[in-house]
């Protein structure tokens, strides 16, 4: 079947709200329209998205799921029409995509100071799933952090950073000025097995209110501090590499220049 984008919208919309009136009024058109045609999209799918009640709607499991791919498939609409207006007005442009924490501002502006004339734009990757932009053509190369899926592209090591054992500031481990993987063996972590959480802010929520503890990158606790965490460094955890990432076939010049500044700029940093 063909996937119907702007169905697709307005079942993203309704997720977003959990409210179809709320969400009709974001769209512009009215109410029952909409519930027809997210409806409808149900029916061409043959399968349940939501779940209506007199007063919410809650997404079904299979919604969540599309609520979560349609993300990467309106992004990459949206990108693939700006290519080609690009095109069409003569501008190079750069997509660059980064993992959570991670600052590739520095080898933005270097790039810039030598190639003004290219526009650059940067793409926030979800942390289970870094490697998505690059493959999906939001992004040409990606400064991410391992682990991620390699396969199919080229990765050029950047460096390493420590984890840091992230938790409750109330916790008796916050006082800390060192962990061991030991001091942690009864606590709960939470990871990608336990609870995947769909973000960081919403990953720390569930940290400060008292569901566990994490590991993360130094530098994602740096750039999420907040009075009510503690950021405790773990001695014997390994280090995380961070990687300058394109797609294997990508052999453009503008690629290949960004990626001899950004590599010399990152690793200096």
């Amino acid at each position: 079947m063909d996937l119907d984008l702007r169905k697709l919208r307005y079942f993203v919309a309704v997720a977003e709200h959990r409210h179809f009136g709320r969400a009709a009024e974001q769209l512009y058109i009215a109410q029952p329209v909409l519930s027809r045609q997210v409806k409808a999209f149900e029916q061409e799918l043959e399968c349940t998205l939501l779940v209506r009640t007199t007063r919410s709607v809650e997404l079904t499991a299979a919604g969540k799921q599309l609520y979560e791919e349609a993300q990467g498939i309106l992004a990459a609409v949206a990108k693939a029409v700006r290519r080609v207006h690009d095109i069409d007005r003569g501008v190079q442009r750069l997509m660059v995509a980064f993992s959570p924490g991670l600052h590739v501002s520095d080898a933005i502006r270097a790039f810039t100071s030598r190639q003004p004339h290219v526009e650059i734009d940067v793409v926030p990757t979800r942390w289970w799933e870094q490697d998505a932009p690059l493959r999906d053509g939001r992004a040409q190369v990606g400064y991410l952090r391992r682990p991620f899926d390699d396969s199919g592209l080229t990765t050029i090591p950047i460096g390493h950073e420590p984890r840091v054992a992230c938790m409750p500031a109330a916790h008796p481990l916050a006082c800390r000025d060192e962990l061991t993987s030991a001091d942690l063996a009864d606590e709960r972590i939470l990871d990608t097995p336990t609870r995947r959480t769909t973000s960081l802010e919403e990953k720390f929520e569930l940290i400060a209110s008292g569901h566990g503890i994490a590991l993360v990158p130094l530098s994602v606790a740096r750039s999420y501090s907040r009075p009510d965490l503690g950021y405790v460094p773990v001695t014997d955890a390994p280090g995380i590499e961070t990687c300058l990432v394109v797609l294997a076939d990508r052999r453009d010049k503008l690629l290949r220049d960004f990626q001899e500044i950004a590599t010399a700029t990152l690793r200096h940093t």
